[in-house]
């Protein structure tokens, strides 16, 4: 299983926003670049990276930051917020991140996400971001309607290297991932599940573990590791061990 520390941008800065709300930033680091280094020499094997600002405004908005963290980084990249058409996704990819993650642009244009999926076999995500079990799209501003687990099973078949799954109303309130709708969703699809949202200790890490019997492949934390609540080599050391059979 892998540990995907989180590398959220707005205004060039690396910050944590409490439930998905732009006014709740935290900024944890000035020099995204930096944070980058941090991880990799932390024996990181991924980043989890996110354009915030692009994710409002549809459109790329931090490469900059975004350059200077595939300078640092000798690991490979997932990269989502403000991509919306396939011209983004050919140019992130040719910068050098590794996973285009697609989550408005799936909800507003499905096509997108099966022409990407098939363009680039392996290196396309969807970002599935939940509010009340219904997707949320725009940075989570805007209820889209759509019931999650459906939505995703709808794409179960275009060979995505992940769902990536956030309960926004967990994410960066350190009261815990949402465990079963994480469960429920990986058991319903092939396709492997990333858990986002809400970890806030080490016993939430083994709890998301627990899950890879049921297609869960790795997890994202962020705000837990930035201050300290979870270790991130103890961390790194528990996704390292073979999971229970």
């Amino acid at each position: 299983m892998i540990l995907y520390p989180a590398i959220d941008l707005k205004e060039g800065r690396c910050v944590r926003l409490l439930r998905g709300a732009m006014d709740q930033a935290t900024v944890y680091n000035d020099d995204p670049g930096d944070q980058a280094r941090k991880f990799v020499q932390a024996g990181c094997q991924w980043l989890h990276v996110v354009d915030l600002d692009g994710a409002f405004a549809g459109r790329p908005a931090n490469a900059e930051a975004v350059d200077a963290i595939l300078k640092a980084a000798t690991i490979p990249v997932q990269l989502g917020g403000g991509v919306r058409n396939l011209d983004t996704v050919s140019a992130w990819l040719d910068r050098g991140v590794a996973r285009v993650i697609l989550g408005t642009a799936a909800v507003k244009d499905p096509a997108l996400l099966e022409t990407a999926a098939k363009a680039y076999p392996g290196r396309i995500a969807l970002g599935l971001d939940a509010r009340g079990g219904r997707v949320a799209v725009s940075g989570w501003a805007e209820d889209s309607g759509l019931e999650a687990v459906a939505f995703a099973e709808r794409f179960d078949d275009l060979g995505l290297a992940a769902v990536i799954f956030t309960d926004v109303d967990r994410d960066g309130a350190l009261g815990g991932p949402n465990v079963a709708s994480t469960q429920a969703l990986a058991q319903r699809l092939k396709t492997p599940v990333i858990a986002s949202g809400g970890v806030a200790s080490l016993d939430d890490l083994k709890a998301i573990k627990a899950l890879a019997a049921d297609g869960v492949g790795g997890a994202i934390s962020g705000r837990a590791i930035y201050d300290g609540r979870v270790d991130l080599a103890d961390a790194l050391a528990l996704f390292a061990e073979p999971a229970a059979c």
